[in-house]
């Protein structure tokens, strides 16, 4: 078997790449024409690309590797399971240790009486079963009608039709006629971007309030569930006001509405705890999980739900599941990432030690000319791109303009770092060291200086 290092020329690699893969969220005409990075391997928090440049990772792989790279230990146990019992299914009245173990130590994990879980392949395909299992829930329950489930514009829970259609992006419902129906949506918590001058709490009450006119609107009779994020991952990483999750949680329960934690992203240590519902005093019926379950090693997700929801589900045969509903394979590799976790006490290192350091340095780059505010909650933050701090003005430049500028100047320092619009995104892995967050922010900064000097250049710091 040939090195990983053992590999064709780059410009070889990435003609392969154009002419073969298919990427997710890429315009594929245009990534040909420049080039796909190829990532070889990765250490810690440390990618490297076929021409051997080291890349610090800020955003964990796709907010997932929350113990870092190179473990080897996940790894052995992939071999193990893969040795042992490789794969089977768990429909047919079958099941595997595996799966019982894994099962057994979320609900340990999980908040309230989150007791039970639906196993997937990964976040969308959980949010897709949360669909039809609130539906089937209320039906069971005698109460048919309660079918639709509120959103958020802006919000993101995956990328398949069902999963698609719960998030609010205009930009992917444009594309392949979602949303499907009996989704409906209120405004997102952005205080930033649509908060005007009012105060931020009573910005924050105001839009969840718009949860209790909705459901008014439609009929309580109707509504089956509202499902957000704690924090809005892929939206730009909105982080709510303080006044927020207290008011929507009084919503849900006065109107026997479930409430669906989107934890796909916040979940296992990112905002230090193990669910943001913590951190935030959220009590979801469910919760989404995926990505840091197995720090992105393998691909599992699913759905934590609550005591009363299995109770009622449990008197149906729900006929739903996927093939790869907790695979063997992937379901140790969580349970390994899980161990390593807890034993290095990576939550309590995030709440003590790196997410203090890294709010700390963070905020101080508010102070740049370019950046409006500076957000930031454990281990996810986010920085607003402005041409005008004191209005906190949009650029005139098309969304995104300027945050394509910054992010490859990121790219060109060696930093990986996600543009959203004109805003800034981080989320990296749970282990990162006072050292390792002292050189994020060095780069981070000439990124910004260097971006602010291009944009000035360029004639686009005009507000809109």
């Amino acid at each position: 078997m040939n090195k990983i290092t053992n590999h064709l020329p780059t410009k070889e690699l990435q003609a392969l790449d154009a002419a073969h893969h298919m990427h997710p969220f890429t315009a594929n005409g245009d990534l040909a024409e420049r080039g796909a990075r190829v990532i070889t391997r990765a250490s810690g928090v440390t990618l490297t690309d076929s021409d051997g440049i080291k890349i610090m990772d800020a955003m964990a792989g796709l907010w997932c590797v929350n113990i870092g790279y190179g473990r080897e230990e996940l790894a052995e146990v992939a071999a193990r399971q893969m040795r042992e019992l490789p794969y089977y299914n768990t429909f047919f009245m079958t099941t595997h240790v595996p799966a019982i173990a894994l099962a057994k130590k979320l609900a340990d994990l999980a908040p309230g009486d989150l007791n039970h879980v639906f196993f997937s392949g990964g976040g969308s395909d959980a949010n897709d079963t949360n669909i039809r299992l609130v539906r089937t829930y209320w039906a069971q329950k005698g109460k048919p009608s309660k079918q639709v489930i509120i959103s958020r514009h802006n919000a993101y829970h995956g990328s398949s039709v069902g999963s698609a259609s719960l998030g609010g992006m205009t930009g992917m419902h444009a594309q392949g006629g979602l949303p499907i129906p009996g989704i409906e949506y209120i405004d997102q918590p952005h205080w930033y971007a649509e908060g005007g001058d009012s105060d931020p709490e009573e910005f924050g009450l105001e839009r969840a309030r718009q949860l209790e006119a909705k459901i008014a609107d439609l009929g309580e009779e109707n509504v089956a569930a509202f499902i957000a994020e704690p924090v809005q991952g892929a939206g730009g990483v909105v982080i709510p006001p303080a006044s927020y999750w207290p008011e929507i949680q009084r919503i849900c329960d006065a109107h026997e509405i479930l409430l669906i934690a989107d934890e796909v992203i916040t979940g296992f240590g990112r905002t230090g705890n193990w669910f943001a519902s913590q951190t935030y005093g959220i009590r979801p019926d469910i919760m989404t999980i995926a990505k840091g379950l197995s720090s992105g090693y393998a691909p599992i997700g699913g759905s934590i739900v609550s005591d009363e929801i299995a109770a009622v589900m449990a008197d149906c045969e729900f006929a739903h599941g996927y093939t790869y509903s907790a695979h063997p394979v992937s379901a140790a590799v969580a349970l390994e990432n899980l161990r390593i976790m807890e034993e290095e006490k990576l939550v309590e290192h995030v709440r003590d030690v790196a997410a203090p350091y890294l709010k700390e340095k963070w905020e101080a780059l508010a102070d740049h000319p370019l950046v409006g505010e500076a957000k930031i909650v454990g281990m996810m933050a986010s920085v607003a791109l402005t041409p005008d701090k004191a209005t906190r003005a949009a650029f005139a430049s098309d969304p995104g303009t300027v945050g394509f500028i910054c992010r490859d100047r990121c790219f060109a320092n060696n930093l990986i770092m996600r543009h959203v619009g004109d805003r800034m995104i981080i989320a990296p892995s749970l282990i990162l060291t006072r050292d390792d967050i002292d050189t994020l922010i060095e780069r981070a900064t000439k990124s910004l200086d260097e971006t602010y000097a291009q944009v000035k250049a360029k004639g686009l710091l005009v507000a809109k």
